[in-house]
């Protein structure tokens, strides 16, 4: 593996951190404070080829897993709430492109690369949680169709969202029962609970998605009947690596901020840079944040050359990045002292949005059993 980057890799990862800071950072803050999902900003992301990143170039930009996680490091600089969900909207993009119908493709995938319709990715169940293969939204045949049932939680972008992926099942117990299917919003029997209260990620939408004899047209369905777990899971390999480029990103602006924070503070008569207590924490963020860079860039550079160990390596990579992220964002807090508990200086908003990486797309727990799962398997 060669760990420097291309022209072409540092461009794109200069032009998505440039506009970070000219069109994110500045109003992160009150898109949370006024709980809104900037559509011009996505809009904007789209025109610079980031709402498909993976997809095929005839629909999309045709970037590599390694390109995607410098992207979204980059735009995480300026707001990870806003970059996490362009993350999840990207993932169903690549699901519908890598198994989607010619006429999924056709219908589909022009919208999402342009932003004209906004993904959900809805899997999680209000009774399974990490147990994603117990769900119980059922989908019935109908005639050339499909009736759905049932409900998901925890779904960013519901209700703000155009489509929406749904697992559901169609067979028998277990993982061989599910399969993905593509509901567009204003589907009769589609609907969506209230808003959620959360911790972070204030800006993002999140609420349940139910459905309620939901039928859909047999075209609806995504890929092959009984493959959608599969679907599912190969596409979180990606969306893990994704997610914990976003953390990555936001956990290099707090230790920046911490930085810059340092510089300007002193206390009993010297500048903070000058306690080596502290130069000691700034030296092991830096190293934490250091690793957790390469190995996310390793892992991303496996799953694009279909390595046999590449979903553990992206569980590892997704377990590593999004600890040591929200660890090195919660020593910024600590840091800053009084200070870092005000929202003014960023760092708070920080710590809240990076809490939940350590949970979505597969908790670090789950990691954890999927790493040793693959260890005990040889």
């Amino acid at each position: 593996m060669d760990f420097s980057l291309t022209e072409e890799q540092e461009q794109i990862f200069q032009m998505a951190r440039d506009f970070a800071a000219e069109k994110m950072a500045p109003h992160a803050a009150t898109w949370e404070e006024e709980k809104r999902l900037p559509r011009e900003v996505l809009n904007e992301l789209a025109a610079l080829g980031m709402a498909a990143i993976n997809v095929r170039d005839d629909h999309g930009s045709g970037l590599s897993r390694l390109d995607t996680v410098l992207i979204f490091e980059a735009l995480s600089y300026g707001d990870p709430s806003v970059s996490a969900f362009l993350s999840i909207h990207n993932m169903v993009a690549w699901m519908v492109d890598g198994f989607g119908s010619d006429g999924q493709r056709a219908e589909w995938l022009p919208k999402l690369a342009s932003m004209q319709a906004v993904a959900s990715y809805c899997l999680t169940e209000p009774g399974a949680g990490s147990d994603a293969a117990a769900l119980r939204t059922s989908a019935r045949r109908d005639g050339d169709g499909y009736v759905l049932n049932g409900t998901k939680s925890f779904i960013s972008g519901a209700g703000f969202s155009d489509l929406y992926l749904v697992m559901a099942r169609t067979g028998e117990a277990g993982p061989k029962g599910i399969s993905a299917f593509l509901v567009e919003k204003g589907t009769p029997g589609l609907s969506f609970g209230a808003q959620e209260k959360k911790m972070g990620w204030i800006a993002q939408p999140t609420a349940e998605v139910r459905l309620e004899d939901c039928r859909i047209a047999g075209g609806n369905r995504l890929g092959e009947e009984g493959s959608g777990f599969v679907y599912a899971m190969m596409g979180l390999d990606g969306g893990r690596l994704s997610i914990s480029a976003c953390a990555l990103g936001a956990a290099q602006a707090a230790l920046d901020k911490s930085v810059a924070f340092m510089r300007d503070r002193q206390a009993f008569g010297k500048s903070l840079t000058e306690f080596q207590a502290l130069q000691f924490r700034l030296a092991d963020m830096e190293t934490e944040l250091s690793a957790a860079r390469i190995f996310l860039r390793q892992a991303a550079w496996k799953l694009d050359r279909k390595a046999p160990d590449a979903t553990k390596f992206c569980a590892m990579a997704k377990r590593f990045v999004t600890d040591a992220s929200f660890s090195v964002a919660n020593m910024a807090l600590q840091l800053h002292g009084g200070y870092g508990y005000l929202s003014d200086y960023g760092i708070e908003k920080i710590v809240r949005d990076l809490r939940v990486h350590q949970i979505l797309e597969g908790t670090n727990e789950i990691m954890r059993t999927i790493v040793a799962k693959a260890l005990l398997a040889k």
